[in-house]
């Protein structure tokens, strides 16, 4: 046998780079890494997508709420309009409400804003329509829980507030849970708060207190935070470089196969 038989046996099936020799992948194995890439590609591209719609989705979001925070402020919805109220079209609306508070049944909900850490007050306003809404007068810090402590700002007699339409907290995402019992409040649940008060016919909202000063200055209103966070292009833009990523490293492995492929052939003598 020639040496140059003998390098061509030796060398059968494979392919010699340098002190390593590779061999072509089976058809099975390079099924397996195409569907994958297909698969991965896919998924990839079709998250962000996903994200380019939830970022348009989020814009007009904002558009709409911003729109209502500058709107003329309308009645606060009554009885035949709760039914309706939902978070796409009633939550953030400017809305006004008249009638006698019940200071006597007021609660604090824990609160940290601006201002530092203290309470939400709530107090349960009885309207002249008849129904009862809890207003979120504003924020007050712990020195200034005692109703005496903050005396001037008791409204005893008719009162009209305007402020923003927040819907019922009853869980939140990163809220403690109230303890109902201990008269221990983390979030602005309606429900709850209404029948520890030993309310009725009243409504499944309550209003944020816009900025007006109250006297002795004390609750502050206003506060309210409307923010939404809108990283939706960042993270469509993330999905996409990763599909790109997942069809550049298939195309270098189909590119190296194909070149493993030919190189094999060449050297088995086939065609």
């Amino acid at each position: 046998m020639t040496s140059d038989a003998k390098g061509r046996g030796g060398a059968a099936g494979s392919v010699r780079i340098g002190a390593q020799e590779r061999v072509p992948r089976s058809w099975l194995w390079v099924a397996f890494i195409t569907l994958m890439a297909i698969a991965g590609v896919a998924g990839f591209a079709s998250l962000g997508i996903w994200q380019i719609e939830r970022r348009a989705w989020k814009l007009d979001l904002i558009a709409r709420v911003d729109a209502r925070i500058h709107a003329p402020a309308v009645a606060a919805p009554g009885r035949d309009a709760w039914p309706a109220i939902d978070a796409k079209s009633s939550e953030y609306q400017r809305v006004t409400a008249s009638g006698r508070y019940l200071n006597d049944r007021e609660t604090f909900v824990t609160a940290v804003t601006d201002k530092g850490a203290g309470y939400w007050l709530l107090t349960p306003l009885k309207t002249s329509q008849g129904f009862t809404v809890l207003i979120n007068r504003g924020f007050v810090p712990p020195d200034k829980k005692d109703p005496g402590s903050r005396a001037a700002s008791d409204i005893s007699g008719d009162t009209t507030v305007t402020g923003l339409l927040r819907l019922s907290e009853p869980k939140g995402a990163f809220m403690r849970t109230n303890d109902i019992s201990a008269d221990r409040w983390f979030s602005r649940d309606v429900d709850a708060i209404a029948i520890k008060r030993g309310l009725d016919d009243y409504a499944p909202y309550f209003i944020d207190a816009d900025a007006t000063p109250n006297a002795g200055g004390y609750p502050v209103g206003g506060l309210t935070v409307v923010n939404f966070p809108n990283n939706h292009l960042v993270y469509s833009l993330t999905w996409f470089g990763l599909a790109i990523m997942v069809a550049v490293g298939f195309i270098r492995f189909a590119g190296e196969e194909i070149r493993l492929r030919r190189d094999w052939h060449a050297r088995s003598g086939t065609n």
